[in-house]
């Protein structure tokens, strides 16, 4: 259900007008430098879409899942990142969008990456409501903004 939920949203957000893909991830500090420079100048980007909280919400899960599914010996860690990947793809952010989605995924993994070092029933506990709570929000944003 978790994928099908996610590839639905992907066909929704390419669908509500994107450019073209972006490449990949940038490190954390590339996402930092890009930030700091950014605040420097005027940003000529257009405003983000009204769906963009849920958006930054979906990456934090999204890097939060890539790290304990991985922990917790699931197959399908990659498949996150990859997740990601394609939510970037579809979205084709600016600059400074991409480093902060990049930036919430990259927090979403670091908080558990700090604490967890084996896979315990809270990690589990986790797992299981962000699995919800991600299908909830390509739920929400494919009901609204999909028309």
């Amino acid at each position: 259900m978790r994928r099908l939920s996610f590839l639905l949203i992907l066909v929704i957000l390419t669908s509500l007008g994107v450019g073209q893909p972006c490449i990949g991830f940038v490190g954390k500090a590339a996402a930092q430098e890009g930030g700091d420079a950014a605040a420097s100048q005027k940003s000529s980007e257009p405003p983000p879409p009204i769906y963009e909280p849920k958006l930054l919400r979906l990456s934090e899960l999204l890097g939060a899942l890539y790290f304990l599914r991985n922990l917790c010996g699931a197959e399908d860690g990659p498949a996150w990142k990859a997740d990601m990947e394609a939510m970037l793809a579809a979205e084709a952010p600016g600059p400074e969008r991409k480093a902060r989605l990049i930036g919430r995924f990259n927090h979403g993994f670091e908080t558990y990456n700090a604490v967890y070092e084996t896979c315990t029933p809270a990690a589990e506990a986790s797992i299981a409501r962000y699995l919800k709570e991600s299908a909830e929000i390509a739920s929400d944003i494919r009901t609204r903004y999909g028309q």
